[in-house]
């Protein structure tokens, strides 16, 4: 889990950006209070940390800018764009007796290139930063906060709605270049009944039924989360915040204007937070997991299909 949880927070919009007309969004989710657990390794049972407990409160926002875009006689796009996103977690911690993380703002700027290489094949790859502070103080970034990444995916369209992808990305969350693998799917089912599943810049799957040709209600599975490069103790340690939620998500879009309108109620089924040392041991460590156990949970968004 520690493992996923930095290829996500690390990643994010870098690596798996989505070629779309330009789009900017903004979300905001409410994680609600939970106890702390740990979870040992092997047999052993978990254990609740004391009276610990701890709420969420995560903004997100991105936009993504094609500058340039071609689609061939398949329908599939060769584009190069830019993409900016960030988002900041207030977590609100009760009765902890060891030092917890209370805020983290993660920052991304990338690159990305697409293009068909025949029929069945597609390329995507990407270059970028990111900085990933404990504080949204921009006086408190320092060098080892930024993050450098870079990514490079080969998707095999194996029907017009499934398309499934591996390759390699690269960052420096070690304090130097780190492989990683990537992984891609997108498979939908169009109509009015629509099945949908992404695993892209988080995972995101999700049934839906369009109502009205402006509404659609969907049953929804997100994996999200964030990260924070800092000092602990005099060690170079990553603490990692992810989420696992599900529930109902509605849609809806508002006339002709571009806009839709998101929301999500529902639970989250499982919240990792904790610390783990900034090196190749801590990241595939299989020991000792900390989390916050089931709590209720809600999103409200806004998506905007604009055109410069």
């Amino acid at each position: 889990m520690k493992l996923i949880s930095l290829i996500l927070a690390t990643l994010g919009t870098l690596l798996f950006l989505e070629v779309r007309a330009q789009q900017a969004s903004f979300k905001t989710e409410f994680i609600g209070n939970s106890g702390y657990w740990y979870l040992p390794s092997g047999d052993k049972p978990k254990e609740k940390i004391g009276d610990s407990k701890g709420s969420a409160i995560v903004h997100q926002g991105a936009v993504s800018i094609p500058l340039s875009l071609k689609m061939n006689e398949n329908n599939r796009p060769t584009a190069w764009g830019v993409a900016l996103s960030g988002s900041y977690a207030s977590l609100s911690n009760q009765k902890f007796t060891d030092h917890m993380v209370s805020e983290i703002m993660n920052l991304q700027a990338g690159i990305y290139h697409l293009r068909p290489l025949n029929d069945k094949w597609s390329m995507r790859a990407s270059v970028g930063m990111g900085i990933f502070t404990p504080s949204a103080n921009f006086s408190k970034i320092r060098f080892k906060n930024v993050l450098g990444s870079a990514g490079l995916v080969f998707i095999r369209h194996l029907k017009p709605n499934l398309s499934i992808g591996g390759g390699l990305a690269v960052n420096s969350s070690l304090g130097y270049p780190m492989v990683f693998p990537a992984v891609y799917l997108n498979w939908k089912h169009n109509g009015k009944f629509n099945v949908n599943a992404e695993l892209i810049d988080g995972l995101d799957v999700s049934a839906s039924y369009g109502f009205k040709p402006n509404f659609k209600l969907a049953l929804a599975l997100e994996m999200n989360g964030q990260m924070a490069l800092l000092k602990k103790e005099g060690k170079e340690v990553i603490f990692s915040h992810q989420y696992i939620v599900t529930g109902l998500r509605p849609e809806v879009k508002l006339g002709k204007t571009g806009l839709t309108m998101t929301g999500m109620v529902g639970l989250n089924l499982y919240r990792p937070a904790s610390y783990s040392d900034r090196t190749l041991k801590g990241v595939f460590s299989s020991t000792n997991d900390y989390y916050f156990s089931a709590s209720p949970f809600a999103s409200v968004g806004l998506k905007w299909d604009f055109k410069l």
